[in-house]
């Protein structure tokens, strides 16, 4: 990704670059699909310049997750898309940050959506959010080891076994998941004991 001549700026591109300036390392805006790279330690600030700027007001985080590139330096590449309800505009924001240290800013203070897309970018990916409200698991239980979207993630690696925390509920309720072996009832009659 780079600045080229190739595709014409959009104005929002346009706008984008001259508020932002060297902040911005790379953009593009091909098919249609505005694009900037900054600095990981920049992103909350790049964010808040969008939100906050007339003739820009991105005011919706519609996503935020990760790109794992296994074979590259830095590794991962944290992606937000943003989108104007007042403009009808959209732009792509992208950081890459490092195996080592996969740290960037949270934008809980500014997106109330952020605190979910970052926390399962944190669970699939492992990707810390700093100064983020509550960076736990989401969508995978405590146990879990891992981050299964990491492209080296081993799918046949055995995960811990869980310890049953609410009666009654689908994990553990022979009603709803009768144990192996038994043979299911006819509609309303008693699953046998």
């Amino acid at each position: 990704m780079s600045g080229n001549d190739a595709h014409p700026l959009s104005p929002v591109l346009a706008a984008v670059l001259q508020g932002l300036g060297d902040k911005i390392l790379a953009w593009h805006s091909q098919h249609g699909d505005d694009t900037i790279l900054i600095r990981p330690a920049d992103r909350f600030e790049v964010a808040s310049f969008l939100m906050q700027t007339p003739g820009l007001a991105f005011d919706m985080l519609m996503d935020s997750t990760a790109v794992d590139y296994v074979d590259e330096e830095p590794r991962f590449e944290v992606v937000d898309h943003f989108f104007s309800t007042a403009e009808h505009h959209r732009l792509r924001l992208k950081c890459r940050v490092p195996e080592e240290a996969p740290t960037v800013p949270s934008l809980t203070p500014l997106f109330g959506a952020a605190n979910w897309l970052e926390r399962e970018t944190f669970d699939m990916y492992g990707v810390l959010f700093e100064d983020h409200p509550d960076l736990r698991r989401i969508l995978l239980y405590p146990e879990f080891v891992g981050h299964p979207l990491r492209k080296d993630y081993d799918k046949l690696h055995e995960q811990p076994l869980f310890v049953a925390r609410y009666e009654g509920v689908r994990e553990t309720d022979d009603k709803l998941h009768p144990r192996v072996g038994i043979e299911l009832p006819i509609h309303g009659t008693e699953i046998p004991r």
